[in-house]
């Protein structure tokens, strides 16, 4: 896969969707790919198909004509699906994989295996929407798709800290701020500002914590009652387990909610020592070296525990079996 419009061509109608609980890299680039289409296939008809989006990301352009529920019975020429390691967390969209005629995967997880038709999948990138800028004419990138663009880049490198960015990365950031965005406006009105609602929950969490390991694992959890206490919803506790992960001494961080069906999401960074992806991926989970997730089912305090027995090997020097 060369570029984005050798693969639309011959097609009239695409479905875009991406992974469940959309988060900024999610949105930004599927976004950027519908934003890029509309503009300039005007001939072909798009759909992009997320879950409902975080607040914080609905100023983006076209936002507003996310599909939050699929049609029964309709079959596109081709499915794009971005930022997705496996086909299982599309949701509901998943349908229109499976029928599609041709399906195309953008992604920067470690864990995916290939599983569409055409792949473009880069574990080294910082984010899917740095492939997607990779993908597109830099000429035909508009202050809208930049916007897209930008956002998905910025939550997926942590405002430009996490070891994935490159100096790609900052050269594609540098072209995208050239286009006119308000690079500093996005930067704090989707990544640093939270509702006291969330810093509620966040202090709660932070109360919640506890050492393991020899201070190398630093871990919390966040229960059903405590979410409905701080009227808090998952997307709220984005960027919880980041904070745990800067604990002076910490090499792994884990942070987990209760979902409604009492197991548990569970989200793990790492500050180098540790492969979270592989953690993940013993429990049906994956992600990236140093940011993966999975769902979990037991109480939190046994997750903890089998979770810290998992990595200790890692922190201390051994190969994990």
């Amino acid at each position: 896969m060369k570029d984005l419009a050798s693969e639309l061509a011959q097609v009239k109608t695409v479905a875009i969707a991406g992974h469940v609980r959309p988060d900024g890299d999610c949105t930004g680039s599927c976004l950027a790919t519908y934003n890029y289409i509309t503009a300039w296939f005007p001939e072909i008809q798009a759909d992009v198909y997320l879950e409902p989006i975080p607040n914080i990301f609905k100023f983006l352009a076209h936002a507003d004509k996310i599909k939050n529920s699929c049609e029964k019975d309709k079959v596109y020429d081709l499915c794009i699906v971005q930022d997705c390691g496996d086909a299982g967390r599309l949701g509901d969209a998943v349908k229109y994989f499976n029928t599609a005629k041709r399906t195309v995967c953008i992604d920067h997880h470690v864990s995916n295996d290939s599983f569409a038709d055409e792949n473009y999948i880069f574990p080294r990138a910082s984010s899917t929407s740095e492939l997607i800028f990779e993908l597109i004419e830099k000429e035909k990138i508009t202050k809208e798709i930049a916007e897209c663009i930008y956002v998905g880049m910025v939550h997926d490198t942590g405002v430009f800290q996490y070891s994935c960015t490159s100096a790609k990365t900052m050269n594609a950031a540098g072209f995208l701020m050239e286009t006119g965005i308000n690079f500093s406006k996005i930067v704090d009105d989707t990544f640093y500002t939270k509702t006291f609602a969330q810093n509620k929950i966040l202090g709660q969490a932070l109360l919640n914590s506890g050492l393991f390991l020899e201070g190398k694992v630093i871990a919390s959890a966040v229960t059903r009652e405590e979410m409905e206490r701080y009227q808090a919803m998952p997307k709220h506790l984005d960027g919880i387990v980041s904070q745990l992960r800067v604990t002076k001494g910490v090499e792994l961080a884990i942070f987990l909610y209760e979902n409604e069906d009492r197991s548990w999401k569970v989200s793990m960074r790492s500050n180098g020592k540790v492969n979270v992806a592989k953690l993940a991926m013993k429990y049906q989970g994956g992600g990236h070296e140093r940011a993966a997730g999975a769902t979990m089912e037991g109480s939190s305090k046994e997750i903890i525990a089998v979770l810290c027995k998992d990595a200790e090997a890692q922190i201390f020097g051994e190969s994990l079996k």
